[in-house]
């Protein structure tokens, strides 16, 4: 467990020193060794759990009263089931090494303060049945070896995957090394979104410098200091993100000849470049290395004073072999009336655009449901329409 958690939440500290084995696992918090009662009157030890909200590095007030227990269901001295705490009993795996068996329910009135009373209050109702048998057990000081803390790709805790109890999902994602190229629009958001992944490394590749222009295209807002500094686009993104994620990796030079067998030793590639000029080599260079890619595109036209076009997702996995290499991607010359390549300012379509490149990349890692598995999906702007081929 992390001392700066602990350090600053007094809560987990008063747990400690009040001799409680106290671990965070998966962004859980857990009591282990705590004696209960089982059916047969014999003393056994569990484990408590709980979720675990967190602001920044520290707790805060618990989103939630219930908690889980790993072990048989505890028993009342007599052997009879201690029903006042029972909620549920159904197998449940919380993340890659947590399962739990059976979740409690004791509320008191303004519901719990902090974790130290939540968990204490539970394991002194279990305990206690416990030493009704035997006075002296205790789960207090029960030596043993610290267990290492899991390295995390994040700089604080990723509690929103535990609230929803879907860390074994999000651990899907951990793919070890995904990049993104081209930074100008819909890459931004890319990057948004995949920063939020536990993605070991993130490597970002753009030779350009980051302009008031792109300011209107990009998440977040930029200050008139950073554009003045004119940074090179993976500078000031990897200075935002980077504050969350620690595996960004800042490349910045345009993706050549020189350079684009880096992108044969990826897991997966996401291509946001708004021009065609590169798009033939590095399609090239994947197809060889057998890197899946997603390629994401845009096409603008003003008509009557108002914009129409679309947007296209692209996508090529390592069963290109059987399926067969996808002839949707635009590999010829931009067309000279696309006015997206004259940046037009549509930050809400570079969302878009990002955010189904992104869940189409969820699914391919399963944490996404993928019925039509389709490889080319189409949005109309004018229309509303999302359309999905070559399945």
């Amino acid at each position: 467990m992390s001392p700066t958690l602990t350090s600053r939440s007094p809560d987990l500290t008063r747990l400690l020193d009040e001799g409680y084995r106290v671990e965070v696992r998966g962004n859980y918090l857990l009591i282990k060794d705590v004696p209960y009662v089982n059916h047969a009157r014999a003393v056994q030890f569990g484990t408590l759990v709980s979720e675990l909200t967190l602001a920044g590095d520290a707790t805060t007030t618990p989103s939630t009263h219930v908690a889980y227990f790993v072990g048989e269901h505890p028993c009342n001295s007599d052997g009879s089931k201690l029903t006042k705490i029972e909620h549920s009993s159904a197998v449940q795996q919380l993340d890659r090494n947590l399962t739990v068996h059976h979740s409690f329910s004791s509320k008191p009135p303004l519901g719990y303060p902090d974790y130290y009373e939540k968990m204490a209050t539970y394991a002194a109702i279990i305990t206690s049945q416990a030493q009704a048998i035997d006075p002296h057990v205790t789960q207090r000081g029960r030596a043993a070896p610290e267990e290492p803390a899991e390295q995390s790709v994040f700089q604080y805790s990723d509690t929103a995957s535990s609230r929803a109890e879907i860390n074994l999902l999000t651990r899907k994602l951990e793919v070890g090394r995904v990049a993104i190229v081209g930074l100008g629009g819909t890459g931004g958001y890319v990057l948004d979104l995949v920063t939020k992944t536990p993605v070991r490394e993130i490597h970002i590749f753009d030779g350009d410098t980051f302009s008031n222009h792109n300011a209107f295209r990009a998440p977040g807002a930029a200050s008139l200091e950073e554009l003045r500094a004119r940074p090179f686009k993976v500078q000031y993104f990897h200075g935002i993100y980077s504050r969350m994620h620690r595996g960004i990796v800042p490349h910045p030079v345009y993706v050549d000849v020189t350079n684009v067998q880096v992108l044969g030793d990826m897991d997966f590639v996401f291509l946001c470049l708004e021009g065609v000029a590169a798009r033939t080599l590095i399609v090239t260079a994947l197809r060889e290395a057998n890197v899946p890619f997603i390629d994401v595109g845009m096409g603008l036209q003003v008509v009557d004073d108002q914009l129409i076009g679309s947007l296209r997702v692209t996508t090529e996995g390592r069963d290109r072999m059987e399926r067969g290499a996808s002839a949707r991607l635009p590999l010829g010359e931009a067309d000279v009336d696309d006015v997206y390549s004259r940046n037009v300012q549509v930050a809400d379509l570079n969302a878009l655009n990002a955010t189904l490149a992104v869940i189409r990349w969820k699914k391919l890692c399963g944490f996404y449901a993928d019925f039509d598995q389709e490889r080319h999906s189409v949005y109309t702007i004018d229309g509303n329409h999302l359309l999905n081929e070559d399945a």
